[in-house]
């Protein structure tokens, strides 16, 4: 397919003329206007170009000169764009055999136009070019994040710097660090140093880091707000500083997974002032205009058990934990809204006694925003966007904010501004961790941009392979670093008989992982099979498409390919039990091997038999059937992909 068809998101409104403008070394970039994060931010482009083609272009740097009189893109913008919600993000790009123009009203749009331009590259026999192309795009949403949870596994600069990177290619706008948690306190207080020098374990950003991440965020349209998670997720505050507890201590930092029964002593005047010094600090690190204050899974078990905090309610007339944790919202709202911050909570925070100006974060379902909107509050979706849990990209790709069939009238479908991918970090690590974001954060990013119209899954598929090649390109590492941990099962020897099984297997998905009889703490391995294997693998999505074409029309050309991948995965199981004998951390995963042999050998029967308008023997089915409800079965917390594809065929 051109290139010129894998546009993502897609814009708005495009058009192709058939012309083609031709790339070579005397290609030169000018901005129109002064905005020196524009200039950065072309010049990255530019130079993204160069390496993409090989040319050997002549300009260093992308700027505004005058003296740019044979520049062939011209990027034209009226204002330098403000980092906050409704920012104007819209552009128009035109190509034509002369040249290229790009057009925005801010710089930002600007940013989101140059990225489409680098997407249209395209090549043929004569060499590269950007075909003749109208475009005018503007996003459907104006809040359009991930959210990466630092904490429970500690997630380096590098990581954020390079997801930064490919949610700019994405033109996603916003960064949602989530900072505090029962396992790491990862940011540097110097108004309370014994948060991250007894609650991180020595993982923590620096307040330079900080400022490093918003200045690169900002550098590229993007706004970075923090989560610091109150009153409960905060056994790491309370290692250092336990008289904010609402129990003695001491603590130590938790290395469990799962809702803790801690949690901040709402009934302290000390708590307040500690938030309020504390949230005075990091809202100087943080210049974005919102601040998330968590809010979640406070169970209140250690409220019920404290005869101060009961006595508190009593006198206050205070009749349940919800109402305790609306006292403490409000309190914790008076101290933001002093600071200049809208406060952000999850789904919890949404209680009667909230006023209107705060923003209700759903994750818990679609009717709690539904329900915030219509009352007049300002909302953001991440419910069907945890893309922790493993999902495949339609599931996430169908997940609407505001569906065609809503009830919300037009007034209220404005209060929903948009959403956040959600990579919570229980069970990954900084090597595993873009592979679980990229590429399906690409379909989120694409539901949040392009119109509520477009959502042919099968389209978004083939260009999500193209999209997910180029985030590799800018420094992602969802496809380098799987070959990397299958080297390390393998024990350095080849990974082929590895790979070809772990290529049919996904990670156990939702929260099972947690139920399968293994404890995972933080300091567990997250180095097998399941950790490697990556959510909606293309193989066994393929094979499934392929299985449901031919139930279609009956046409066997449809499935004629997959009789060699059958006896390859059939052969494949001699070379993995080997390998397996002299790599013991692969033998967990053995019986799926063992399965697909099995499943492949009366494949290749079953498929042979339709090949020659045979009929498949009832021993046959039954064998078939009976190993693949076998094959059902987990082992090493990973799923064999293809089974359902082959149950769907035989049925």
């Amino acid at each position: 397919m051109e290139k010129d068809k894998l546009l993502m998101p897609v814009p708005k409104e495009v058009s192709f003329t058939g012309e083609k403008f031709r790339l070579d070394p005397s290609f030169m970039m000018r901005t129109a206007g002064k905005s020196s994060r524009l200039n950065s931010y072309a010049t990255r482009i530019y130079r993204s170009l160069s390496d993409r083609t090989g040319l050997f272009f002549l300009q260093d740097n992308v700027s505004d000169s005058d003296t740019l009189t044979n520049a062939k893109m011209t990027i034209r913008f009226d204002r330098t764009g403000e980092l906050k919600v409704n920012e104007n993000e819209a552009y128009e790009l035109k190509a034509g055999k002369e040249g290229v123009t790009l057009t925005a009203k801010t710089d930002i749009g600007a940013m989101r136009g140059l990225e489409t331009f680098l997407q249209l590259v395209s090549a043929d026999k004569d060499g590269y070019y950007i075909p003749g192309v109208m475009i005018k795009d503007e996003p459907r949403f104006t809040w359009r994040g991930l959210m990466l949870d630092v904490c429970r596994h500690w997630m380096p600069l590098d990581v954020v710097i390079r997801n930064i990177d490919a949610m700019a290619m994405m033109k996603m706008n916003v960064l949602h660090l989530h900072l505090s948690e029962d396992q790491g306190f990862r940011v540097e207080s110097k108004v309370y140093p014994k948060l991250h020098e007894m609650g991180s374990d020595g993982n923590y950003f620096t307040q330079d880091q900080i400022k490093y991440i918003v200045k690169y965020a900002a550098e590229r349209g993007i706004r970075v707000y923090p989560e610091f998670d109150v009153p409960g997720h905060s056994v790491a505050w309370l290692v250092g500083y336990p008289e904010l507890g609402s129990r003695p201590g001491p603590y130590k930092i938790e290395r469990r997974w799962g809702i803790r029964d801690e949690a901040l002593d709402p009934t302290k005047e000390f708590t307040y002032e500690f938030l309020g010094n504390l949230f005075k600090e990091m809202a100087a690190l943080f210049p974005d205009d919102y601040f998330h204050i968590g809010g979640d899974e406070v169970t209140g078990k250690d409220w019920d058990k404290n005869p101060d905090i009961q006595k508190f309610m009593k006198e206050k007339g205070i009749k349940d934990n919800h109402e305790l944790q609306a006292h403490f919202n409000l309190r914790i709202l008076d101290i933001l809204t002093k600071l200049n911050k809208k406060m952000v909570g999850w789904d919890e925070i949404f209680q009667p006694v909230m006023p209107k100006d705060i923003v209700i974060h759903s994750w818990r379902g679609i009717k709690s925003l539904v329900e915030a909107s219509q009352k007049g509050y300002y909302c953001i979706l991440s419910n069907g966007y945890y893309i922790d849990l493993i999902q495949p990209a339609s599931f996430h790709y169908l997940n609407d904010p505001i569906p065609a069939d809503t009830k919300l009238t037009p007034a209220e479908q404005k209060y929903i501004l948009g959403g956040e991918a959600t990579m919570w970090s229980e069970l990954v690590t900084p090597e595993n961790v873009d592979s679980r974001i990229w590429p399906r954060t690409a379909a989120i990013a694409e539901r949040l941009w392009s119109p509520g119209s477009v959502k042919d899954v099968d389209d978004m598929y083939r260009r999500l392979e193209y999209i997910s090649f180029r985030l590799e390109e800018r420094g992602v590492k969802h496809i380098k670093n799987y070959e990397m941990m299958l080297r390390r099962l393998a024990g350095g020897r080849d990974i082929a008989p590895v790979k070809m099984l772990v290529d049919l297997l996904e990670p156990m998905k939702i929260y099972t992982r947690h139920r399968d009889g293994v404890t995972y703490l933080s300091i567990s391995p997250y180095t097998r099979a399941a950790d490697a294997a990556r959510p909606d693998q293309k193989i066994p999505r393929e094979f499934m498409k392929a299985v449901e074409k031919y139930k279609s029309d009956g046409n066997f050309t449809h499935l004629e390919p997959w009789m060699a991948m059958f006896e390859l995965w059939g052969d494949n199981h001699a070379a993995f039990t080997d390998l397996a004998e002299v790599s013991p951390v692969l033998r967990e995963v053995v019986p799926h091997s063992e399965n697909l042999k099995k499943i492949s050998e009366m494949m290749l029967e079953y498929l042979g038999l339709l090949q020659n308008n045979g009929k498949p023997s009832k021993e046959l089915l039954e064998n078939l059937k009976k190993t693949c409800e076998s094959a059902k079965k987990t082992y090493g917390q990973a799923e064999l992909m293809i089974v359902p594809a082959v149950l769907k065929l035989i049925e």
